[in-house]
């Protein structure tokens, strides 16, 4: 166990301690743990320290199959989890779409605006004139009390089935690519089809985010489950690192948001 970090980044640490002491409730106590939502590289660190043959098992389910945020479930062996475990809610923004539009990035603006840590909502979908969001079951009332507003607009949300979850108009591409290196700048050069000195000057601007944050060094290492983002490129995410080629480089699936 004391080796675990290093399979890890170091400013991973804390969250690693989480899923240790997750892993070692459910060990103890014989019963399931349920986590809040998890972007795709927290949902890999904990799939890589649970495990899949042990007696200790994760399932992980963000309101539907494609969810990018999903919580987690850690569970014994025997224990057959289902849908209603994950506590997971449908909340639909109803607002004067007549009038107005709001989008993804208001919406996210403004349920952290009200307190709400990003972990207790999941994926945010924008159909059309429909909006909907996912969020932890306990958060309900405080959502249904506090957010009243998108920016300046004046909504409500209503309390939706699973059953009646929009289908996300977001749609991943895969692909199998190989690059030079691990560096941001070679993988993101590869995924977004730029060239590496276009890459390295779109980091080091500040206009690159690796799993939500900024990252303005050329150097950082990439690894499985990262979610990078350039301004004017849209977003990607490593889906798997394959290994090496015959000729030395690196061969990885990445998915492309169309």
């Amino acid at each position: 166990m004391t080796d675990i970090y290093q399979h890890f980044r170091s400013e991973e640490k804390d969250f690693v301690d989480s899923v240790i002491q997750w892993r070692q409730y459910t060990e103890t106590s014989y019963a399931p743990k349920l986590t809040d939502f998890l972007d795709p590289r927290q949902q890999w660190i904990v799939q890589s320290i649970i495990g899949k043959d042990g007696e200790i098992k994760c399932s992980f389910f963000g309101g539907y199959e494609q969810a990018e945020r999903k919580r987690a479930l850690i569970y014994p062996s025997y224990y057959s989890p289902s849908e209603e475990d994950f506590l997971i809610t449908v909340a639909e923004i109803n607002y004067p779409h007549k009038f107005v539009s709001i989008d993804h990035r208001k919406v996210l603006g403004s349920l952290m605006s009200i307190g709400l840590k990003r972990e207790k909502f999941g994926d945010i979908i924008v159909s059309g004139e429909k909006v909907q969001f996912l969020s932890v079951k306990e958060m309900n009332d405080f959502v249904r009390m506090e957010f009243t507003h998108v920016g300046k607009t004046p909504v409500n949300v209503e309390d939706k089935p699973l059953a009646d979850l929009l289908p996300n108009p977001e749609e991943w591409k895969e692909s199998s690519t190989t690059v030079s290196s691990l560096r941001l700048d070679a993988v993101l050069g590869a995924i977004m089809n730029i060239s590496r000195q276009k890459s390295q000057l779109l980091i080091q601007s500040g206009h690159v985010k690796v799993n939500w944050k900024i990252s303005e060094q050329t150097s950082f290492l990439c690894e499985e489950g990262d979610m990078i983002s350039a301004r004017g490129f849209g977003r990607a995410k490593i889906v798997s690192i394959e290994g090496k080629t015959k000729k030395d480089k690196w061969r990885i699936v990445v998915g492309v948001l169309k």
